[in-house]
């Protein structure tokens, strides 16, 4: 199923046992923090704060906080529903028969599901806010860390366009709120919205913004996704909803967001115009450092009239993002198998924080082969920031984290199989030598072939026999253990 919206997806949750509703008065500076945290750290419910201090609208939390709840957001029971239809998808069939025809009309049908249509009505319209009523503090908006700069926007889809090709990208990028209507606008340079807003800073122009704050989960989600350069994600998001997003366009600037959404922000960020953003307690678990970004400038602000702020927090995992990320590793885990044939599966431990660690199983069948699966994944999307990739066996479970420690330790011999590389790294890591730019480690963990320059025989993994087992299963209440 897809929800309508985000209350319709509050609702279900309810309904399902997954919901707490706290009526008691509680602040959005540090103290829902702590409640969120504790849930999502239990694996407890989601919660919707009916009366956050000093706000005019409810604040809603831990939405994601467990890989079933995620499943639920995303509309299916087990996310290979969705990684196994875009592997359908891809498959170039040339119909011969009726019974291959008819299929392919379905994938036709599908495709034609995807693409967002534009209303002229929308309910994130229903209450417009100009001038001197622009107050971003009637929203619940979170301070999540004691050290945390401000008041930061957690969830926020923050729509541009290029201003040469028209190409719109919505990304999540965190927004610290300045002041009534101004907030520092947190572009990584990796990412799309700062491309954009290069472009429009070299011409000397403004870039208009839109922020969307809490349309349907799977809207949300995809905003998240690593998806290549120009896909719309809106586009992704009708193929996760299997119906289309509708958009609708903002009052005061040239750009359409999700008409279920229930608040949109419009404004410009200027040229040239920067201001000093964070610190802010960040999904590695360390405060991200302080440092100039450009500056937005509220001009309006639409909601519904029975709008619900939603809000994440990040820090030391698990965190409600770890869930996200998992679910993003999955669904993509196709398209790169698409690309890298020889890849079984993949891992990014929670403890990686999505790129610090990223395990990896092959199908080995040259020397090298573990060195040319890690230099193409270096080479490819969001995988460039992976700080450390380890690459083992088809028949190691990189699912299971303790496994490959047991494995990898025993198969490499350090200064053979240890390569060290420089590249891109995460604006958010602290560790490298210089912001953006630092090394990162690739460890082939794979048998050796004697191909590679190994002579020596590579002994057997101990395990007990079939039979053994079965013999000892039949006999097990004989033997008097409990």
């Amino acid at each position: 199923m897809s929800f309508k919206d985000l209350q319709d997806f509050i609702e279900q949750l309810d309904k399902k046992g997954e919901l707490k509703r706290i009526k008691e008065p509680v602040d959005p500076v540090l103290e829902a923090t702590e409640i969120a945290d504790r849930l999502v750290k239990s694996g407890g419910p989601a919660v919707l704060f009916e009366n956050p201090i000093g706000a005019k609208f409810p604040l809603f939390m831990n939405g994601y906080g467990t890989w079933e709840r995620t499943l639920f957001s995303l509309g299916v029971k087990d996310i290979e529903e969705i990684s196994g239809e875009i592997v359908e998808l891809m498959k170039p069939e040339i119909p011969a028969k009726t019974a291959e025809k008819i299929k392919m009309l379905g994938k036709l049908t599908r495709l034609n599901d995807m693409p967002p249509k534009m209303v002229k009505k929308a309910p994130c319209q229903e209450v417009v806010k100009t001038g001197k009523d622009v107050k971003l503090s009637e929203l619940p908006v979170n301070q999540c860390w004691p050290d945390d700069g401000g008041r930061y926007f957690t969830l926020p889809l923050v729509i541009t366009k290029d201003p040469e090709t028209g190409v719109r990208n919505c990304g999540m990028y965190r927004l610290q709120i300045y002041d009534e209507t101004t907030t520092g606008m947190h572009w990584h340079r990796h990412k799309g919205g700062a491309k954009h807003y290069m472009k429009a800073e070299a011409m000397g122009k403004p870039l208009e913004i839109a922020v969307a704050v809490g349309p349907d989960p799977a809207v949300t989600y995809a905003s998240t996704a690593p998806l290549p350069e120009d896909i719309d994600e809106f586009l992704f998001a009708g193929f996760l909803r299997k119906k289309p997003v509708e958009l609708v366009k903002c009052k005061t600037v040239d750009l359409e967001v999700p008409a279920n959404s229930q608040f949109v922000i419009e404004g410009v960020v200027r040229p040239h115009e920067r201001r000093l953003e964070g610190p802010f307690g960040d999904h590695t678990g360390f405060y991200s450092l302080a440092d100039d970004y450009p500056v937005f400038e509220v001009k309006c602000i639409t909601h519904r009239k029975d709008a619900i702020y939603p809000a994440t927090i990040v820090g030391r995992p698990p965190m409600e993002d770890c869930y996200l990320g998992k679910a993003t590793e999955r669904i993509f885990l196709p398209l790169l198998k698409a690309v890298f044939t020889d890849i079984v599966d993949i891992n990014m431990p929670f403890e990686g924080v999505f790129h610090n660690m990223v395990l990896v199983s092959i199908d080995k069948r040259y020397p090298g082969h573990a060195f040319k699966v890690m230099n193409g994944l270096w080479g490819s999307g969001q995988m460039a920031f992976a700080k450390v990739i380890i690459i083992v066996d088809k028949d190691v479970n990189v699912q299971d984290p303790s496994e490959v420690a047991w494995k990898a330790l025993n198969h490499i011999d350090p200064q053979r199989d240890i390569i060290f590389t420089k590249g891109p790294v995460d604006v958010l890591d602290h560790a490298s030598q210089l912001p953006t730019y630092g090394s990162k480690m690739g460890v082939d963990a794979t048998k050796k072939m004697p191909d590679e320059g190994f002579t020596r025989g590579w002994p057997d993994e101990i395990k007990m026999t079939d039979e053994i087992k079965i013999l000892v299963d039949k006999k097990w209440k004989k033997y008097g253990i409990d």
